[in-house]
C-alpha cells in the first residue's frame, strides 16, 4: 500500500482532474485554466451533512459568480446518483463524478479515506494559473464553514 498524498497546500500547482459531470461530459482543469475554480469534495449524495453543505453553496452561488469562480461538487458516487441529487435538490452548479477509478482525484488532493471508500470534505480553491489559492480539510461529520468560503473567493 503507498502513503496517502497529502493535500496541496496555497501555492502548490493544482493536481489535474478529468471527471465526467452528471451527463458524462468530461470536466478538466487544465481546460478551465483562465477561470477560477472552487473544487468542493464531499462524502455522499443524499446525505444529511452533504445536502446541507451543498444547499448552503446553492444558497449562496451568487457570490461565487460575482467572483468569476466556478463552483463544483466532487464525490465519489455515480454519475446517476449525482444527476438525480442535484436535479432533486436544484444545486445550479456542476457535479462531478470520481466513482472510477474509485476516488483517483480524492487521493490525488489527498482528501480519499480509504477505509471508508469516500471522499472527505475538503474544498480548493484554484486560481485561473492552475495554483493552489485556499483549502480547507475537516473530518468526517463537520461541516465547512460558508463565510470561509466568501472570505477566500473575496481575497482573489
Amino acid at each position: 500500500m503507498t502513503a496517502p498524498v497529502p493535500a496541496p497546500r496555497p501555492g502548490d500547482p493544482a493536481p489535474e482532474l478529468v471527471l465526467p459531470d452528471t451527463h458524462g461530459t468530461p470536466v478538466s482543469l487544465v481546460g478551465l485554466r483562465g477561470t477560477p475554480v472552487m473544487l468542493v469534495f464531499f462524502p455522499f449524495a443524499f446525505s444529511g451533512t452533504c445536502t446541507s453543505e451543498l444547499g448552503e453553496l446553492r444558497d449562496h452561488l451568487e457570490d461565487f459568480e460575482a467572483a468569476g469562480v466556478r463552483l463544483f461538487g466532487v464525490s465519489c458516487d455515480p454519475r446517476f446518483a449525482l444527476r438525480a441529487w442535484s436535479e432533486e435538490e436544484g444545486f445550479g452548479f456542476d457535479l462531478l463524478s470520481d466513482f472510477w477509478p474509485h476516488g483517483a482525484a480524492a487521493r490525488s488532493y489527498g482528501v480519499f479515506d480509504d477505509a471508508s471508500g469516500m471522499a472527505v470534505r475538503g474544498s480548493f480553491l484554484v486560481d485561473g494559473d492552475g495554483i493552489v489559492r485556499w483549502r480547507v480539510v475537516n473530518a468526517p461529520g463537520q461541516p465547512r464553514d460558508m463565510g470561509d468560503y466568501l472570505a477566500a473567493i473575496a481575497a482573489l
